[in-house]
């Protein structure tokens, strides 16, 4: 049997999802996470910009694309 390693953050965050005992705290807390991992796209987007990485040219170049993998029927 495989054993499996929890990172400190992991185990941090199972501890705490343990006292959400209703639908409102599971929905509090998926709005947090979003704002959270929204907050750092944003951040590293910025870093892109200033950096040279990312800019307008590149913005209108992904316009109208679309990256989905086509289904098999």
């Amino acid at each position: 049997m495989e054993t499996i390693s929890f990172s400190p953050a992991q185990v941090h965050v199972f501890n705490l999802v343990s006292h959400i005992k209703s639908d409102l705290g599971l929905e509090q807390l998926r709005e947090q996470l979003a704002t959270f991992y929204a907050k750092k796209v944003d951040e590293e987007m910025d870093c892109l910009w200033e950096s040279g990485e990312w800019d307008e040219k590149k913005l209108k170049e992904l316009r109208g694309s679309h990256f989905r993998i086509p289904y098999k029927k």
